[in-house]
């Protein structure tokens, strides 16, 4: 079930190097003038916990001291990306009667967001360049989060009270990077602490392309030797997905298992979008998948062919026509794709219904890519038909189709591919950060049970 509010989130265990991260800013006192109300407390501090650093996926507990009673302040988040690409946030407070205000319970009174919501100044975080999608490319560097408290209700008007800067990692300690480059497999492998050895898991990402790193090493942190694993568009693999073929995926499979500090016969696959849609290929053609996570993934091959040994499978059709415009002139094109089980487009179609995975599957209710929930209740229909296994199926409503770690924020519009131009993505912010705290845990529960087999096990890492 999804949870309700933010307040009931714990901070990970893995993540926290320390108590109180402070910072300070003093001021002579600020005088009463023209019957306006001016504040002469400046001695605000604002506190994070946990201290200095924490895991990007981990919540912040975030404290303001030293205001004067019911004092209005603004709260400002921002970071840059390694592009140098600025994302940012604001919400308005009024401290309590004490001067104190605390974000797990004082809600926001307006601005990126309303209502009580601690992490908010995080997952509502905006691109100031329009259609920009915040990815960290490098998960051995911090995102570095600026916060500063403002006087008053004006965003960008208020003078500074207080500032703090904090770094949000994305490898938990003791966590190991290792770059793989064995025969046709380009990869990283992400192994967490210990000898082990760890259930193993394969991520896939989308028609960007390139090797994302992010989401496997936040993963190995709880528990997973993962490796996310590149299959187009980078180092010496092809450049485009014209045809792509399976037993490149076989052969990383092979690799992971072969791995001394990988356990068990089998691995998991997480996939979101065409990595969703591999990995429904790779569970349909391929040995040794037991579970999958699909995200907003889809039965039909999308964009070129697959090819698995003298099998083929052919990209369904799309029809231009039906992509529309929004009021503010992008493109949605949740209808473009032809329906996979009429006339030749059922030549698209992966035959889910060979697998013996354990599929999870995750949708976003208002994902505008494709119609994932479609996709994920034909291929239940198709599994339990040929009597095997009926997968889970968690819908999200008002979720869009990035459904990423916990705390990104969601990315509304941005180019597509394929599409070559700007399309949106579906979501409401609130909704989708919501969905995106539980996934992450429904993630981790899932593969904790089907590749560790220890119900022991579960109730450990949550």
């Amino acid at each position: 079930m999804v949870a309700s509010s933010f307040t009931v989130l714990r901070a990970s265990r893995l993540c926290q190097w320390g108590w109180k991260s402070w910072a300070r800013l003093s001021g002579p006192p600020t005088l009463s003038t023209g019957g306006r109300t001016t504040w002469a407390r400046t001695n605000a501090t604002l506190s994070l916990e946990p201290a200095g650093r924490s895991c990007w996926d981990e919540p912040v507990h975030i404290t303001v001291h030293g205001l004067a009673p019911e004092q209005p302040v603004t709260l400002r988040a921002a970071l840059r990306d390694e592009k140098g690409a600025l994302f940012r946030a604001h919400a308005r407070y009024r401290a309590d009667a004490a001067g104190e205000l605390d974000l797990a319970r004082a809600p926001a009174l307006g601005g990126s967001f309303a209502g009580l919501e601690p992490m908010g100044l995080l997952w509502a975080m905006e691109p100031e360049r329009p259609f920009s999608r915040l990815i960290k490319r490098d998960v051995q560097t911090p995102f570095v989060v600026e916060l500063e408290v403002l006087d008053g209700h004006e965003p960008d008007g208020g003078r500074q009270l207080a500032r703090a800067v904090h770094e949000r990692h994305f490898m938990a300690p003791g966590v190991r990077r290792v770059p793989v480059r064995e025969g046709r497999v380009r990869a990283t492998l992400f192994l967490p602490p210990g000898t082990g050895p760890f259930p193993g898991i394969i991520d896939l990402f989308g028609l960007g392309g390139g090797l994302l790193e992010y989401r496997a090493s936040l993963l190995a942190g709880k528990g997973f030797a993962v490796m996310a694993l590149a299959y187009y568009n980078y180092d010496d693999l092809p450049k485009s997905m014209d045809i792509i073929h399976i037993e490149y995926f076989e052969e990383a499979v092979t690799y992971l298992l072969s791995h001394p500090q990988v356990k068990g016969s089998g691995v998991g696959v997480l996939g979101i979008s065409k990595g969703g849609e591999l990995g429904l290929a790779m569970a349909s053609f391929l040995k040794n998948i037991t579970a999958a996570v699909i995200i907003n993934g889809s039965i039909s091959n999308v964009g070129g062919t697959l090819q698995y040994k003298d099998e083929t499978v052919l990209p369904v059709g799309m029809n231009p026509k039906r992509v529309k415009r929004t009021e503010d002139g992008l493109k949605d094109i949740v209808d473009a794709l032809n329906n996979p089980l009429e006339g030749a487009d059922q030549k698209s179609l992966i035959p889910v219904e060979r697998s013996d995975t354990t599929f999870l599957f995750l949708v976003g209710l208002d994902d505008h890519n494709w119609k994932s929930e479609f996709y994920a209740r034909e291929a239940s229909k198709r599994l339990q038909a040929h009597g095997k296994e009926k997968p889970q199926i968690i819908c999200y409503p008002e979720t869009g189709h990035y459904i990423e770690p916990p705390y990104f924020p969601l990315c509304k519009a941005s180019l597509h591919n394929l599409v070559g131009g700007p399309v949106i993505w579906g979501g409401e912010s609130r909704a989708h950060a919501m969905a995106q705290v539980d996934a992450w845990q429904q993630i981790q529960t899932f593969f904790h049970k089907h590749l560790d087999g220890d119900k022991r096990t579960i109730t450990a890492k949550l």
